[in-house]
């Protein structure tokens, strides 16, 4: 940063609840370093409680933008002045742009998904996914799995079914894509469901940091080597759930492509920049090899 933290520094940030095992303030603080861009990015730990008076106090410091984490990707929308048309449509954002006191919402998840799924699209197209989730995550994945990679069939597995209803429903209407299906999340019984899929996404927050133990799936039989298996985590880098898909010879894709080429946009949004992708991949793997 040329004048760190002199009074023209500019400020963005992460809100979300928990925040401690993300990687955004690495991410962006070492592309403003490299940039030379006067910026920085803090975490900010929100309980949902709280949002309200917390987006509030953007406007009123003057901050420029805001990544949303986990849980208040849908939620936040209520508090927005306005939204773009892929935020819109999918029913959750991610990232947030103060515009002189008006706060508008985008989901660049959109570009991580597509920048780590699109060497698989034609592997993908006409195809049945299982998209493991309801939440934010997931939405932003059912919407740009429809709109850019056309599948045959959506299998929306989550442990609540009821909300995976609601999802399914959601896209139904919305995207008025007809083929989607909703099951509870019990492995024992999924096997086949998994076997039939040629992608597997987990869209869920199961397996993520520190809850390291945990997995959608254990079942090493519900993978077989002509699949594509993605989790959106990324710490760790190789979750259960990948490992276990990598051992039965799946194609294994962590969340870090996706993680970056988010970050890109948002970065892109707020700075008018270009955030440097392979400098900063670089420097989070270093740091996640450790």
């Amino acid at each position: 940063m040329k004048n760190s933290f002199y009074i023209n520094t500019k400020l963005v940030g992460l809100i979300g609840h928990p925040i401690k095992h993300s990687y955004s303030p690495f991410i962006n603080n070492v592309a403003f370093q490299i940039k030379g861009l006067d910026y920085i990015y803090l975490p900010f730990d929100v309980v949902t409680d709280n949002l309200q008076s917390a987006l509030k106090g953007i406007v009123s410091l003057g901050i420029t933008g805001l990544n949303i984490t986990i849980p208040h990707k849908e939620k936040i929308i209520e508090y927005l002045d306005e939204l773009s048309e892929e935020a819109a449509m999918i029913g959750a954002i991610n990232t947030v742009v103060n515009e002189q006191g008006k706060l508008k919402g985008y989901n660049t998840d959109v570009n991580g998904i597509i920048e780590t799924l699109n060497p698989f699209k034609n592997d993908i197209a006409g195809k049945c996914v299982s998209v493991l989730g309801a939440g934010g995550a997931a939405r932003a994945l059912v919407f740009t799995l429809i709109r850019h990679f056309k599948p045959g069939e959506i299998v929306i597995i989550n442990r609540t079914e009821q909300r995976g209803d609601t999802l399914a429903n959601y896209f139904i209407e919305k995207m008025k894509f007809e083929n989607i299906k909703v099951k509870e999340l019990f492995p024992p019984d999924l096997v086949d469901v998994f076997n039939s899929s040629k992608l597997i996404v987990n869209a869920s927050a199961i397996g993520m940091y520190p809850a390291v133990d945990d997995s959608p799936t254990d079942i090493k039989e519900s993978f077989t080597e002509d699949q594509i298996v993605f989790d959106m985590v990324y710490n760790p880098r190789e979750t259960k759930f990948l490992k276990v898909a990598s051992e039965a010879g799946a194609t294994a894709l962590s969340g870090l492509t996706m993680l970056v080429r988010q970050a890109a946009k948002a970065f892109e949004l707020w700075t008018g920049e270009e955030l440097p992708v392979q400098k900063v991949t670089r420097s989070l793997e270093l740091i996640l090899s450790k």
